[in-house]
């Protein structure tokens, strides 16, 4: 069975930080790309991050130098590493053999993580 499974969310205070990890089990991801997307209550799915096979990077333009996703194919995990949260990023956070602007493209997801940022 081909699996990824999301972990790391939590309650932070407004400016505060989270890693989210990403860990695959069934294959290795060396030769992916694996997208980061999150749901806000409320609204639709949105694409966060994407890392490519190669190890570069791209982001959502609102999130660009607070966010960075990384990858250790050793452990067959890939990170999203989230700075200085704000509240507007409370939402179920998933990751996916999968990048896009939405997660339209994608039927199935995992059960993701909950981040939530509230004083």
């Amino acid at each position: 069975q081909l699996q990824l499974v999301e972990s790391g969310g939590g309650l932070v205070q407004p400016g505060g930080s989270l890693r989210l990890s990403c860990a695959a089990s069934g294959f290795s991801l060396d030769g992916y790309a694996i997208g980061w997307f999150r749901q806000a209550p409320g609204k639709e799915r949105e694409g966060v991050s994407c890392i490519s096979s190669s190890g570069s990077a791209n982001y959502a333009e609102s999130l660009k130098g607070r966010f960075t996703t990384s990858r250790d194919n050793a452990k067959n995990t890939v990170y999203l590493q989230m700075n200085s949260l704000k509240p507007e990023d409370t939402g179920i956070y998933y990751c996916a053999v999968y990048c896009g602007s939405t997660g339209r493209g994608l039927r199935n997801w995992g059960q993701g993580t909950q981040v939530t940022v509230s004083s």
